[in-house]
């Protein structure tokens, strides 16, 4: 390989890009290899990768799960020192919105012993973000039968406004409309979870607009956590920082929630003047008790993670740096177990604290007969009975 020239050892490596030949790229990358993606863009592909592993899972396996796009180099340029500058063009499409990709880039790589060592990519990272989709304040992500739903508003604690409002609806409608999604993670960009309403939105809305404004964004939200509350998937949540306000819906959408051991939670409303939105006041009552949700909402208490925990708002504590890798794992976990069946049983959880006790007992019978004709239940049943593993497929 010392032999190719840096031209040939690029046109090399775009070949291998294009087909996914990972056994070609390793031969083509320094062990030592680092590289860099343009900042601004979209779903957290920017930024420096310092290794090839990282390289490929989080630059271009992102690209490759957002976009169904190729490199076309136009322009080798030798460098000075050795390195090499190729320009050329990016082209395809977003798999969310469909929108033609047709982007400028320019590579610079740094050449060591006939392999890659460093890779600088910058591109018009507005047209990529154009064609990744309607998605601008969420970051959605399809991996592995694991839908990952991540607010990606951090400097604002991802404050909830009418972009995110609107994002969450749309990503949760293509959750539910992706047969592959078996297990979905909530989780947010930065140190919180999510403080709740946009308050800045609310005093930069002049009084007479404020209702208007205020019901699109609530429709927009509630639409997003009923049908995340009616996917088959189950939903596990991950909580760093804060959790406030109707943010507190996206964890009652979830049905596991796994929180920092130093997280907080609060309503706010009161302090505000407000009333409720997320689901506060059917969720809150039936998981920690009308009294204390009373006492949640007119004293304005704010809990602490354990406190959350002992009043059942949240389902298990870890250490803040591990948090989100509990919640993948589980999640993970979910992704392989019987869907169909998972998600009978969440929707009868609910329903339960309407429902009298002999209509949920034909609930439960009906349910569990259709549960019977599934593959999933023979696969399970085969393997309990030959003390093995089931290998479900959430059908």
């Amino acid at each position: 390989m010392e032999n190719r020239s840096a031209a040939d050892l690029a046109r090399a490596f775009y070949t291998a890009l294009a087909a996914g030949d990972r056994a070609q790229l390793d031969a083509l990358l320094h062990p030592e290899f680092t590289g860099r993606t343009a900042e601004g863009m979209p779903f957290g592909i920017g930024g420096h990768h310092d290794s090839p592993t990282a390289m490929r899972r989080n630059a271009w396996g992102a690209i490759a799960r957002h976009f169904d796009a190729r490199a076309e180099p136009e322009r080798f340029i030798d460098l000075p020192d050795g390195g090499l500058l190729v320009t050329g063009r990016y082209r395809g499409q977003g798999k969310q919105g469909g929108v033609t990709l047709d982007a400028d880039f320019a590579h610079l790589m740094t050449i060591d012993q006939g392999r890659i060592r460093g890779l600088e990519q910058y591109t018009d990272t507005a047209r990529w973000r154009e064609a990744g989709g309607p998605l601008r304040a969420v970051l959605l992500d399809f991996v592995d039968g694991v839908a990952t739903l991540r607010l990606n508003r951090p400097e604002q604690g991802n404050a909830i406004n009418p972009e995110m409002a609107a994002d969450l609806a749309e990503a949760a409608t293509q959750i539910a409309e992706n047969d592959s999604v078996r297990a979905v993670l909530i989780a947010g960009s930065g140190t919180n979870f999510t403080v709740g309403g946009d308050l800045g939105v609310f005093a930069g809305t002049a009084r007479e607009q404020l209702p208007n404004r205020l019901r699109r964004m609530i429709d927009s939200y509630h639409l997003a956590i009923e049908r995340l509350t009616s996917i088959d998937a189950p939903v596990v949540a991950a909580v760093r920082g804060g959790a406030g306000g109707g943010g507190l819906g996206l964890l009652y959408a979830a049905d596991i929630v796994i929180a920092a051991d130093d997280a907080r939670f609060a309503l706010g409303y009161g302090a505000l003047g407000l009333t409720a939105d997320g689901g506060n006041t059917w969720f809150l009552p039936r998981m920690v008790g009308m009294r204390q949700a009373q006492q949640l909402f007119l004293l304005n208490r704010r809990l602490s993670a354990q406190e959350a925990l002992a009043y059942g708002l949240v389902s298990r504590l870890a250490p803040s740096d591990a948090v989100e890798t509990e919640a993948a794992a589980l999640a993970a976990t979910l992704a392989a177990g019987p869907t169909r069946a998972y998600g009978a049983v969440r929707r009868m959880l609910r329903q339960s604290f309407e429902t009298g006790l002999s209509d949920q007992l034909d609930a439960e019978k009906e349910s569990i007969v259709a549960a019977s004709r599934s593959d999933d239940a023979q696969e399970g049943i085969a393997a309990f009975v030959a003390k093995r593993r089931p290998q479900f497929r959430g059908q």
